[in-house]
């Protein structure tokens, strides 16, 4: 079938949805999503924002080394500093991008910037001049573009083009567009800017209005040929526009829209997992596409249809998207080859580094489970390929004691890198409070435990339960995740895990 032009898809799941308050993720986290994020296609990975901190420029470098067939974009300032910095994270990669940005709007240009337009006109020349001398990808986005004079967007384009950028942004920073008028921007942004033709137009649209997919859409039907999206939609304030969204509006409607994109759709779900599970942001149940009742059927009449023919209520498959319908009963008897066949049939193939240690968990885990569900498995992936990689503290061994009649304590034991067992013993309002207490006389500090969340993977008296927490400490947060059919255990691990997080960025005071 002929889809027609294809889209390009810029995925800024790391950069602008990392951006989104509580949703930083260490660097393993960082390379996992990357690395889904090659399976699924996307033409574009922005993988950080290098010069706003060290942990940024790190995991852009080792996302630039690791990515071979996508080019892999860093976001900058119209700086040289920002530039330099933007260039010495991306050197390694195969296809490096520099990206751009600086704000058109008069209210930007008036209280934040405090410069002219002219100078803001100068000044994006000079930085897409300057970027061009590292590599030939360069993208410059009109920050708050919709709230912009046109005819001096146009300008800026026209200029930056003729400067060298082979890319151009028309970013609704506060997704104040509706669909109509975006569109109509992007048409007359194409009739006023010079060699437009050129380049690729894209679109960076958010969520405030609820309208960053239609938008997103409305602007590819008037001729855009990149769009710019997070998975889930995750991103500052409402979000960005939702990657799955578009992908699949484009797909089910290659009748209206004529186009399509690269992506491999079948990788949608198990991307859309991961995300949630690395961020802590889960997916709402009615979420289109990737949200657990998108498939699901309850009214009689619909659940009548859809036995009769599934295309009376589901324009699309569920197996379109990734979500298996073959159920693949394991259990303590199943094999590794059989373990690892199952895996890839999820959208899960896993380094064969990791392949062991997923399934000695899951023999474990199959010892005290009668049976083991699609919902286990993936949770045992991705809380192994979410750890950070050098961990500074492991749990030896905990005891917890509790009862109406009692106060909760526990006794928890840790091993550190260099090989020492510490152990403290703490009271608490609780075994959770008491064990989260006792971790933090062990580690010498006392971080903030901003959320708590408590969930079980499957139904049955033998779940497991899966364990969120976020903790902040010096201006910086991080999640962690446990999972265990004990919810003490699910508890401690997840609280760990964002310890070690925290102490791979910062080291341990115990060293």
């Amino acid at each position: 079938m002929d889809y027609g032009k294809i889209i390009h898809i810029f995925d800024t799941t790391l950069r602008d949805g990392e951006q989104a308050p509580g949703c930083s993720m260490n660097l393993t986290e960082k390379i996992a999503v990357a690395r889904q994020l090659e399976r699924l296609g996307v033409d574009v990975i922005e993988a950080g924002f290098p010069a706003s901190s060290p942990g940024d420029l790190t995991a852009v470098k080792a996302i630039a080394q690791l990515i071979k067939d996508a080019t892999v974009a860093a976001l900058c300032r119209a700086l040289k500093t920002d530039i330099d910095k933007a260039w010495e994270a991306l050197a390694s990669a195969v296809r490096p991008r520099i990206h751009i940005f600086l704000a058109t709007s008069p209210i930007h240009l008036r209280y934040k910037l405090h410069i002219s337009p002219e100078q803001m006109l100068e000044q994006a020349v000079a930085a897409v001049s300057y970027a061009k001398q590292y590599c030939e990808e360069v993208e410059f986005s009109a920050e708050d573009a919709t709230r912009s004079d046109l005819d001096f967007v146009a300008a800026v384009f026209s200029a930056v083009i003729k400067a060298g950028a082979r890319i151009v942004n028309i970013p609704d920073t506060v997704g104040y567009a509706l669909p109509q008028e975006f569109a109509a921007l992007v048409s007359a942004i194409k009739e006023r800017t010079e060699n437009i033709e050129h380049v690729q137009l894209s679109v960076h649209c958010h969520n405030d209005l609820g309208l960053a997919v239609a938008n997103s859409l409305a602007a590819i039907e008037a001729g855009a040929t990149q769009v710019e999206c997070t998975i889930n939609g995750l991103g500052e304030r409402a979000g960005n526009a939702s990657l799955e969204e578009i992908v699949m509006g484009l797909r089910v409607r290659h009748n209206f829209l004529h186009a399509d994109t690269a992506i491999c759709t079948e990788q949608l779900y198990v991307s859309s997992k991961l995300v949630s599970q690395v961020t802590g942001v889960k997916v709402q149940p009615n979420k289109a596409i990737v949200g657990d009742n998108a498939f699901l059927h309850e009214a009689g009449i619909h659940q009548h249809g859809v036995l009769a023919n599934r295309e009376t209520y589901e324009i699309m498959k569920p197996e379109s998207i990734g979500i298996p319908q073959q159920r693949f009963v394991l259990g303590k008897h199943s094999g590794r080859h059989a373990f690892e066949t199952h895996l890839q049939s999820l959208g899960m193939p896993v380094d064969p580094a990791l392949l062991d240690k997923i399934f000695l968990q899951f023999k474990e885990l199959a010892d005290r489970k009668k049976e083991v569900t699609d919902s286990d498995v993936t949770a045992l992936v991705m809380g192994i390929s979410g750890t950070v990689s050098e961990v500074t503290w492991k749990l030896d061994r905990w005891v917890v004691n509790s009862g109406s009649s009692l106060s909760a304590t526990s006794a928890i034991r840790l091993q550190h890198k260099d090989g020492r067992l510490i152990e403290k013993v703490s009271v608490g309002d609780g075994p959770i409070d008491a064990a989260f207490k006792s971790i933090n006389q062990i580690i010498e500090k006392e971080p903030v435990l901003e959320l708590y969340e408590l969930s079980a993977i499957t139904s049955g008296e033998d779940a497991q339960g899966q364990t969120m927490v976020k903790i902040a400490w010096n201006k910086r947060c991080w999640n962690g995740r446990g999972v265990s059919t004990d919810i003490v255990e699910s508890s401690i691990k997840a609280y760990l895990a964002a310890i070690n997080a925290l102490e791979w960025e910062f080291g341990s005071t115990a060293d």
